[in-house]
């Protein structure tokens, strides 16, 4: 249980990682949240593909892995859109211009 939570963090943030370069521009968004995104995209990409039935293979499970990059590339973008235009405010906290 706990080695599959530890593979899921690290996979998690591989594949956030990845979403950032494949997503064109730049992404205004913190490693945390990426790393959040990404672990977030590898849980529901691995519900997704079980229930399709390409969970677990023999070899590597490329399908499981593209549906959770692709998850991963939406997230970050939505992420990336609802912190746009946030700076910091003289208090240190999160404002919207």
């Amino acid at each position: 249980m706990i080695g599959t939570i530890l593979w899921a963090i690290i996979g998690g943030a591989i594949i956030g990682v990845l979403a950032r370069l494949i997503l064109p521009g730049r992404q205004n968004i913190s490693v945390i949240a990426t790393v959040v995104v990404g672990i977030i995209a590898a849980f529901i990409g691995g519900f997704i593909a079980t229930w399709l039935g390409v969970g677990q293979t023999s070899g590597i499970d490329w399908l499981r892995h593209l549906i959770q990059i692709v998850l991963a590339v939406i997230g970050v973008w939505i992420t990336a859109r609802l912190t746009a235009g946030r700076h910091r405010g003289p208090t240190g906290t999160a404002t919207r211009m």
